[in-house]
């Protein structure tokens, strides 16, 4: 006997009625874009972040994932960029200029938050061409930063994104059962990106650089989102990397993945690409936030 799974959001059961809200909005509307229906049913659930806005790009690729499993028909989409289509990368205008010198020679270094177009651009340009993973448009909350040097140089790039759903290791290291883990998930960052750009030779910069984001991140995350973090996690594939900065930053190793994917909840891909965890406490008691009531 199949035992059909019971509908979630983001990890949250959703209910019957909610569900039949669901098929209402779509049914009476179609003639909204499928970011439209989105962003009316997350006001009509109050499916919203700390700060009150919407959580609509999360949920329009979750009435997407019910269309495909038949449960609702969504309007077409409309004209846009082609299904599979990635985000346009700026053509190199960065100038490889080898930068050999100690910390104290190109510092203070400056970890700052990416909040403009002009900068959100170099950043795409730098991770996209230069990161071995390239750019991807984050998947839910985002915080990208650019680090400089004394003369304004880019050194480095950081994004942080929404946690991974589940990791065993992580869970069993903070004390998480699957119930309060959804309830605390939203205080989890992921740094998902971080890029040393491969002409910067400076010895101690990339555990530096962590640091001062690990300060900066916590009220960065409020201010965008309305949460306070409590815990980073970042992945590491070990084939390349072997995790040296961020234990250099005191983050700690937990475990290894099943390699199954940030949003494989149903391990159909276990095993593909097994990555190292490492994860920062942002205060001293975040394990016990992370599992209170």
């Amino acid at each position: 006997m199949i035992t059909e799974r019971p509908v979630r959001f983001l990890g949250k059961p959703v209910s019957d009625s909610q569900l039949a809200t669901v098929r209402e909005v779509v049914g009476t509307y179609g003639a909204l874009s499928r970011l439209e229906l989105a962003a009316t049913v997350c006001e009509l659930l109050g499916w919203t972040r700390g700060n009150g806005k919407p959580k609509t790009r999360e949920c329009r690729e979750w009435l997407e994932g019910l269309e495909g499993a038949g449960q609702l028909v969504l309007p077409a989409k409309r004209a846009g960029r082609p299904a599979g289509s990635k985000t346009s990368i700026p053509a190199r205008t960065v100038a490889a200029v080898e930068i050999t010198a100690s910390l104290a020679q190109v510092g203070p270094i400056r970890v700052e938050r990416v909040r403009e177009a002009v900068g959100r651009a170099r950043f795409r340009e730098l991770i996209g061409h230069y990161h071995y993973l390239g750019y991807r448009v984050p998947y839910g909350a985002q915080l990208r930063y650019l680090v400089t040097g004394k003369g304004g140089e880019v050194l480095a790039c950081l994004l942080f994104t929404s946690a991974a759903w589940r990791m065993a290791p992580r869970d069993r290291w903070i004390g998480w059962d699957d119930a309060t883990r959804e309830r605390h998930l939203v205080r989890v960052v992921c740094n998902s990106r971080f890029l040393i750009l491969p002409w910067v030779r400076v010895k101690n910069l990339a555990s530096a650089v962590l640091a001062q984001a690990m300060r900066a991140l916590e009220g960065d995350w409020l201010e965008a989102y309305g949460v306070t973090p409590l815990l980073v996690e970042t992945l590491v594939d070990e084939r390349l990397y072997a995790g040296t900065c961020y234990r250099a930053a005191n983050f700690v190793d937990v475990g290894v993945t099943a390699g199954r994917g940030r949003m494989d909840r149903h391990t159909e891909r276990k095993g593909a690409d097994p990555k190292r965890i490492f994860v920062y406490p942002l205060r001293r008691d975040s394990r016990r936030l992370l599992v209170a009531g």
